[in-house]
């Protein structure tokens, strides 16, 4: 097979590909619970790594961790290679970097506060619009002081420093209330009772270390452990939307590559978008909409396509949707908006098909010649070639071993950055303060003219002269009645 062919994801009527220049174009993976999403993920993310393109998804449940390893023989593996008609089957293991936001599971993943800027921010913390707005103050102030904010501790002291020099900085920026600024300080001691001070500090997460290539040409598989992380669900989806806005901002626009420089699975989906308000849809709509220029696909994995909004599912070319459960009115109207969208086939009854497709089936429809979609199609997805479920920590262990990047983020820095300036400028304004006070006092004291010593008398004194007095006037008489007494008897 040449390094460019298709990636085959299964069979229905027909032979059912993926074509590599179209995989920027974003795709939906969707199904209820148990009905095979996972595992068409993981054999997305091999026939990527196959033809050089290096995989970014994040492993909610522990399962996607078996792409490290070969899957063992199993009867029903090799029944649906028969179904499918694949031949040239081999099981094997693909590269891949394990990647934790704890550190626990893979190599910490960090950012800057710098780096993630106040609006990503600003939805992390869930502010209104008030305490963004002095958020994004103290961004600007942090650039004119040229104050790094490396960490969650500088921003707190840059929030310390703004609170009080408020009066100051509401001449040019506007009012700053200290309560805004207090409750900003509460939800950062809430983001860090998360375990968010993890995510914030260095090293920062260089982008290219997403998009290796190994030394067999094969695209290594970026897994982000998030079975822990997903029950944080805000920073959770603001770690996958930093993600791509970084490279959004940092990759050059290729146009329409030959295949993609990096496909990213977006797991859970939903998460990015419940509650989510108004300028970080905006966001998302504006990332997803042109990343695809810089030679970025996105796909996102959730139950329901109504979890996506229209805006972005729109912009979704390539779809593989499952059964979906149709019990209350939501599920079955999402069922008939889910019919509509594919381009129909005469041989299908698209609606009927969501609620009558098995494990490992699923209605597929991807882009195909000049970008049109294909026919939808009833497909048995195709067995991938590593392992299906989790792995055991021996193993887990020996793939972090063999990273090559490993070194390189796993021991935390500590660099000089806002609050130790900040510190350094409020000692220095203390001792300068200390010192006018001393100068201050020495000036004085040598201003004001010397004291005139007292007349008064102590106690002592007093009491000293006054037996002076009296032995003097005592030995005055003897002597007085001693010469008197040798007159008298001459």
């Amino acid at each position: 097979m040449s390094e460019m062919d298709p990636i085959l994801i299964g069979k229905g009527e027909n032979l059912q590909y993926l074509l590599p220049s179209f995989g920027n174009r974003h795709g939906l993976i969707t199904g209820a619970t148990g009905t095979g999403k996972t595992v068409t993920l993981q054999v997305l993310a091999e026939g990527f790594s196959r033809i050089g393109v290096p995989v970014f998804l994040a492993d909610v449940k522990g399962d996607l961790a078996g792409l490290s390893q070969a899957i063992s023989p199993h009867p029903k593996i090799n029944e649906r290679l028969d179904q499918i008609g694949i031949e040239a089957y081999e099981p094997g293991g693909w590269p891949v970097v394990f990647w934790d936001l704890l550190g626990q599971s893979g190599h910490p993943i960090r950012t800057t506060i710098s780096e993630m800027g106040p609006l990503l921010l600003a939805n992390l913390l869930e502010l209104n619009d008030t305490q963004e707005g002095i958020l994004n103050i103290a961004f600007r102030i942090a650039d004119e002081e040229g104050l790094l904010l490396l960490d969650l501790e500088d921003l707190r002291a840059l929030l310390r420093f703004v609170a009080e020099n408020a009066r100051l900085f509401s001449r040019q920026y506007g009012n700053i209330s200290g309560t805004s600024v207090a409750a900003i300080q509460r939800r950062l001691l809430m983001l860090d009772e998360q375990g968010a001070e993890n995510f914030f500090g260095e090293p920062a997460l260089e982008l290219g270390d997403l998009q290796r290539i190994d030394f067999n040409g094969r695209g290594v598989i970026n897994i982000l452990a998030a079975n822990k992380l997903i029950h944080r669900p805000r920073l959770y989806a603001t770690l996958l939307l930093w993600l791509l806005s970084e490279l959004f901002e940092e990759l050059p626009e290729v146009g329409d590559p030959e295949k993609p420089r990096l496909v990213f699975f977006f797991d859970e989906a939903h998460l990015l978008f419940n509650h989510a308000p108004r300028a970080l849809l905006e966001k998302v709509e504006q990332v997803v909409r042109l990343i695809r220029s810089k030679g970025v696909g996105v796909f996102f994995v959730t139950q329901n396509p109504l979890d996506v909004p229209e805006t972005v599912l729109g912009q979704l070319g390539n779809r593989i949707q499952h059964a979906m459960r149709a019990y209350t009115p939501r599920e079955q109207k999402a069922i008939r908006v889910a019919a509509q969208s594919f381009r129909s086939n005469p041989n299908l009854n698209t609606e009927n098909a969501f609620t009558e497709m098995g494990v490992g089936e699923a209605l597929v429809s991807t882009l195909q010649a000049k970008g049109v979609p294909g026919i939808v199609d009833r497909t048995l997805i195709c067995p991938p070639t590593s392992r299906i479920g989790p792995i055991s920590d021996p193993e887990r262990d020996e793939v972090r071993a063999r990273s090559p990047i490993g070194s390189r983020y796993d021991m935390a820095l500590d660099r000089e950055s806002a609050a130790e300036v900040l510190q350094k400028r409020a000692e220095k304004s203390a001792r300068e303060a200390r010192e006018a006070e001393a100068e201050k006092i020495e000036a004085a004291s040598k201003s004001k003219p010397a004291k005139r010593k007292s007349s008064r008398q102590s106690p002592t004194e007093a009491a000293v002269k006054s037996f002076l007095r009296s032995m003097s006037t005592t030995l005055g008489r003897e002597i007085m009645r001693g010469i008197l007494g040798v007159i008298k008897k001459g």
